[in-house]
């Protein structure tokens, strides 16, 4: 990467060459082998791409579980789970298989996620030992297929307020499952219509007639193919897209189970009917059972990613056969990469995904740390709770813009079905909205910024950490974030003291990053001092926080943005010289400033971007795409999607 204080002209420009397989390598990272292994089934089962189009909604529906049993017999989808069970025991090599499988069919993919990923994984991670030796073994090989039943109707990321009860009835040691009314009912469950034997319930437990919150159960919904006695199941029906996911809704009319049904691991009931956990706090109980579901998070941010380099993968090939307009009579007509327009509408795009990839591996090796032991500690969770959440909100909105962006850099071919855009648009676009709201997302990254990930992360509901930041918090997080102490910072690293923001070179990272440090810091205090200001006029504090909420968001998006960027710095400078460390020196210096750009009204209302500077930022931009254009081709050759998943033959050749 590039450090001058100013671009290099362009006549001084060497152009880097892209080694693909070598690049392809530091992509795949540790897990090359099982991505390679997602690649051959992909291949194996390309035909699913077809059969979308072509079966009928019950037969695809079919047709996605048997090529999902097919994968699981591989070890593909086990890889997260204890060998002693058939798993392959490492869960940062389950969440690469799972970002590999979004090359192909989403349905597919959302299939795994559910069967392997939420029915699975809370088995795994909510149970013990009596849970795991049920049902770990069957469900892994795909023989058991069950569902995840959280949200409800009426609620879905208030998980707190499920209407769902299960009460314990002593005399005969079991839990009597019960839906109050249609707002209750579990909706929108994948599994659940058609293939679920077992469903894990979040019910709220009633335990000698008093509340003890919300706790999840192994609730049988058919038993030799049937419906169980007391369920009631209806099917969702068409959707927007994944279409082979059968998802459905669930009511349970006073459906009894077993006292071990109930997955144990933080709470249990005696026979008697006595409430036992090592988790005094009710509140922290909870967040602490569903902390340990974040890789979900995970999992669904790395698809997003994935599904975007598939529509940039596309885009990009077709742009440099697609020929149109002639500069001269004389001419041939031009190709669509080479106009400026068409470089500003997809490079910066392919920067920003390199860096959400490169932002990905960050956190899929803080899971892996966290959930392995080598840093599982309550503020290690909790910042993996917040990075996965912020992360998982930016990867999957890029990928609807991506997609998005990309269909109309094809023109009309880009709609024809055979090109995969519509699959893409239709499958993905739910991914903004499932395993967490993205908006709800950025709000609880915000919530660990303004609460220093505190041990009272876990307790504080929106008006407790209104109340927090107004109280003991706010000076520290004022101090912490004012504009003297951040230019005291950036001053040793950068050039032109005060001025840093105006001498120091575009291309040095620690200028790029400090921009967007002063932008989160500044906006963190700016947070914090209008939830005290509304708290000292004694107004009320949710109508303060309510009327500071795209505050909130602006700042755990500046948040994430400075963590992508951050991830991709570390990336490049710990790569050997060579012609791909250069190319992608080149997309770290376009995504940072791209960034920067985008949110040039901030900066400048803000007095760290002149006018002037801005136009050289625009014009750096223009001249880094030109840079990049020449490689692009090799750049997304390197994502190794396999020519079988992108089809498009008369857009890729």
């Amino acid at each position: 990467m590039a450090i001058d204080n100013a671009s290099p002209p362009a006549s001084d420009h060497v152009q880097p060459e892209v080694d693909v397989r070598a690049l392809t390598e530091v992509l795949d990272g540790e897990y090359a082998e099982i991505r390679d292994l997602v690649r051959t089934n992909l291949v194996t089962h390309a035909s699913v791409l077809e059969e979308a189009e072509e079966l009928g909604i019950d037969a695809f529906r079919e047709r996605v579980r048997e090529v999902v049993v097919e994968m699981a017999a591989t070890g593909q989808t086990g890889m997260g789970f204890p060998s002693e069970y058939g798993g392959g025991g490492d869960i940062g090599a389950s969440i690469a298989a799972f970002e590999t499988l979004a090359f192909g069919d989403l349905s597919v993919l959302v299939k795994v996620g559910v069967q392997f990923g939420l029915f699975g994984g809370a088995i795994l991670h909510l149970g013990t030992e009596r849970h795991h030796k049920a049902h770990l073994p069957d469900l892994i090989t795909g023989r058991l297929m069950g569902c995840f039943a959280m949200t409800e109707t009426g609620h879905g990321s208030d998980v707190q307020s499920l209407g769902t009860r299960a009460r314990y009835d002593a005399a005969a040691q079991e839990f009597v499952i019960t839906t109050h009314g249609d707002r209750a009912r579990k909706d929108y469950i994948g599994n659940a219509a058609r293939h679920a034997e077992l469903a894990v319930v979040f019910a709220q437990l009633e335990v000698g007639g008093k509340a003890e919150g919300v706790h999840a159960f192994v609730v049988p919904i058919r038993v030799g193919g049937e419906v169980a006695p007391g369920v009631r199941i209806e099917d969702d029906g068409r959707k927007m897209g994944l279409n082979g996911v059968d998802n459905g809704r669930i009511r349970f009319d006073d459906v009894r189970v077993p006292r071990e049904a109930l997955l144990n691991r933080f709470a249990d009931v005696t026979a008697d009917g006595v409430y036992e956990s090592s988790i005094e706090n009710p509140g922290r109980r909870f967040f602490t059972m569903l902390g340990t579901l974040v890789q979900g998070r995970v999992s669904v941010g790395g698809a997003g990613v994935n599904a975007a380099k598939v529509a940039l993968a596309i885009a990009t090939k077709y742009a440099v056969r697609r020929r149109q307009f002639r500069a001269a009579p004389d001419t041939e007509e031009r190709l669509l990469l080479d106009y400026g327009l068409h470089q500003r509408r997809l490079l910066p795009l392919l920067a920003r995904t390199y860096a959400l990839h490169f932002a990905q591996d960050a956190v899929r090796t803080q899971l892996h740390d966290v959930f392995s032991g080598l840093d599982d500690d309550a503020h290690a969770r909790r910042r993996l709770e917040s990075r996965a959440a912020g992360t998982k909100a930016l990867a999957t909105w890029h990928a609807t813009r991506v997609i998005q962006e990309c269909r109309e850099a094809c023109g009309g071919a880009g709609y024809l079905t055979v090109n995969r855009f519509a699959a893409l648009k239709g499958d993905s676009d739910v991914f903004t909205t499932f395993e967490g709201d993205n908006h709800v997302l950025l709000q609880l990254v915000a919530k660990g910024l303004l609460t220093h990930y505190a041990g009272e992360f876990e307790d504080l509901d929106q008006l407790g950490t209104v109340r927090h930041v107004t109280g003991l918090a706010v000076e520290t997080v004022m101090e912490k974030t004012s504009a003297h102490k951040l230019l005291e910072r950036v001053r040793d690293l950068l050039p032109g003291g005060d001025e840093w923001d105006r001498e120091a070179g575009l291309f040095d990272p620690e200028y790029q990053l400090a921009m967007l440090r002063y932008r989160e810091e500044h906006m963190l205090a700016g947070v914090a001092r209008r939830l005290k200001r509304g708290i000292d006029q004694r107004r009320d504090p949710g109508v303060v926080f309510s009327q500071v909420q795209d505050h909130v968001i602006a700042v755990a998006h500046a948040h994430v943005e400075r963590l992508v960027l951050e991830a991709f710095v570390d990336k490049v400078r710990a790569l050997p010289e060579s012609g791909n460390k250069d190319a992608l020196g080149l997309l770290c210096d376009l995504f940072a400033l791209s960034t920067i750009e985008a949110d040039r009204a901030w900066f400048m209302e803000h007095g760290r971007l002149t006018v002037q500077r801005s136009k050289t930022i625009s014009r750096e931009v223009n001249e880094l795409c030109r840079k990049v254009r020449p490689l692009a081709v090799g750049l997304v050759d390197a994502w190794g999607i396999p020519p079988e998943m992108l089809r498009a033959p008369d857009l890729v050749g």
